[in-house]
């Protein structure tokens, strides 16, 4: 059912291509990708979330940060974003995306859900901490997909 996943943050270069790269790992022949809402547009995965992803084993490598557009959300038939405030942004853009666009982070807490904090430009151990999340959202997404 749900073939086209698209992973949304804010800039595109810490959390979402690395959680797009969890997810292509679990979820093998689904089309799965990512943007930002204020993508930093061709730049690749940030330092220290490439080394956090590439000690997992994940190829993030050919990443190119990529601007969110009203195409891209109207191909996807799940939008998994990192905050609430995102979750609106995305609706603004396609009003009818809401109903599609979900928390990565909404199986984490027991169920309760939680917004997955943007690492960017802190200390390693922020980058540590995120990078566990965007593991366990993706592993809890996976397994209901």
């Amino acid at each position: 059912m749900f073939q086209h996943i698209l992973v949304v943050c804010v800039g595109n270069i810490c959390r979402s291509p690395v959680a797009a790269a969890m997810l292509r790992e679990r979820l093998p022949g689904r089309h799965i990708e990512s943007a930002g809402l204020g993508a930093l547009v061709g730049h690749g995965v940030e330092p220290t979330a490439r080394a956090l992803a590439e000690a997992d084993g994940l190829d993030v490598d050919g990443h190119q940060a990529r601007q969110l557009n009203a195409a891209m959300l109207d191909a996807a038939d799940l939008v998994l974003v990192m905050s609430e405030g995102q979750r609106r942004a995305a609706a603004e853009l396609v009003p009818a995306a809401l109903g599609k666009t979900l928390l990565l982070g909404r199986w984490l807490n027991g169920g309760s859900g939680r917004e997955i904090p943007d690492p960017y430009r802190r200390d390693a151990e922020v980058f540590r901490v995120v990078h566990g999340l965007l593991r366990e959202a993706t592993e809890s997404w996976a397994g209901r997909l």
